[in-house]
Formats: C-alpha cells, structure tokens, sequence
C-alpha cells in the first residue's frame, strides 16, 4: 500500500509543480489553488508511504515520479524541446525509480 501511495504522491507532485509555474507568481488564483491542495496531498502521501520505506528511497522516488511526470507533460504540450537525448535520460529516471522498487 505505502508504494502505491508513494506512486500518486508523486503525481500530486508534479500536479503541485505544474500549477506553481502557472499561478504566475501566485497572482492567478485558480492555479495557486490547486498548488495548495496539490502540495498537500503530494506531502501527506510521502509521509505516509515514508511510515514504512526508508526515507532515501522514499524520497527518490516522489522526486523521479513527479520531475519525470513534469518534463514529459512539458515536453508533449510542447512547453520544452523534446529531443532524443533527453527521452534517454528521461527513461533513466524513470527506470532509477522502478529499480529502487525491485530492489527494496
């Protein structure tokens, strides 16, 4: 259970990161909004999941699941370049994470 937690903390991270880039400086009100709750799930979700896995690993993974989820959600709305070298390295943090769960 802690891991599937974990996995959709890590979402909610990069729904809190997303909305922050959008809130302009926390002057629009709708995306500071969903920052907020975001970042709250995002951070109740870790500390929940970290009850039961080690803090390293646990944090590892919330920031390989939301900063992967973040740059390619940029990259496919065309917010950065997509280019093959950073798919490869994309793939690399998001194979980081699944190898920090087959080893756990």
């Amino acid at each position: 259970m802690s891991w599937l937690v974990l996995v959709l903390a890590g979402f909610a991270e990069a729904v809190w990161a997303l909305a922050l880039d959008r809130s302009d400086g926390f002057r629009s009100w709708q995306p500071s909004v969903v920052f907020v709750v975001a970042l709250g799930l995002s951070m109740a979700g870790l500390a929940y999941a970290m009850r039961s896995l080690p803090v390293g690993t646990a944090y590892a993974v919330w920031v390989g699941i939301g900063a992967a989820i973040t740059i390619a959600y940029s990259m496919l709305t065309g917010a950065e370049v997509a280019s093959p070298w950073r798919i490869l390295f994309l793939a690399m943090i998001v194979g980081g994470v699944i190898g920090l769960k087959v080893v756990a």
